[in-house]
């Protein structure tokens, strides 16, 4: 048992950082992926440049997804911490420490996988809102705040739930460039006490965490279930 107490006041330690991981991740990634999600549904404006302007942006955006989403985390992490110094000209304004690479990396990686899940979430709010939002004198902004979105993020929040406990696994990636979160920590302790039952008591901080956002959010479920 004071082997088991001496483990949990180290993972202690890592899982701080874990969380600061998650949550910084969380906080940037969400307004992130709105953003983009925006810019892939909007419309085409009229104008030869504006639309010219509009399908670079487009196009822009697009290709930021699929890359981010077509990659692997791991990979993205070891390109914004290794490879961003090496780029010609800007590399030298592009080089972070370890954990702000790391953060940088989970939220352009989140950014783009909650792009999708909202974009999803818009282009199912029936067609029929917008219709009876002009008839009642809405403008588009207030269409968009008090009758878009809160149906939106209704029916995106069970992935977004989703993704959000995959990224609290995620965080553990971290350790590949040497930052001591939890699962880092745990693998210390195995190494220097040659014990496997770190991993078990680190599996409980981890289900902990996740069982927490579980709950977290099927109250919101709730709230929203309009």
């Amino acid at each position: 048992m004071s082997d088991i107490a001496s483990w949990v006041s180290q993972m202690l330690i890592g899982c701080k950082l874990t969380i600061e991981l998650f949550a910084i991740t969380l906080i940037f990634s969400l307004p992130l992926g709105l953003i983009l999600s925006f810019i892939r549904i909007a419309r085409s404006p009229k104008g030869a440049i504006s639309k010219a302007i509009y399908y670079c942006i487009e196009w822009i955006v697009s290709g930021f997804i699929l890359i981010m989403r077509g990659t692997p985390l791991m990979l993205q992490i070891f390109f914004v911490y290794f490879g961003l110094p090496y780029l010609p000209v800007i590399g030298k304004y592009l080089t972070f420490d370890r954990f702000p690479a790391g953060a940088i990396a989970f939220v352009l990686n989140y950014g783009a996988y909650y792009a999708e899940i909202f974009r999803g979430g818009l282009l199912s709010v029936d067609k029929g809102q917008y219709e009876a939002s002009k008839v009642l004198g809405l403008t588009p902004t207030q269409t968009k705040f008090r009758i878009v979105l809160p149906q939106m993020f209704r029916i995106a929040l069970p992935s977004v739930a989703n993704e959000t406990i995959i990224l609290l696994k995620d965080t553990a990636l971290i350790t590949a460039i040497g930052l001591s979160d939890l699962l880092k920590v745990t693998t210390n302790i195995v190494n220097r006490t040659t014990n496997i039952s770190a991993f078990a008591v680190a599996a409980v901080f981890y289900l902990i965490f996740s069982y927490i956002l579980t709950i977290i959010f099927q109250k919101l479920e709730k709230k929203f279930d309009f």
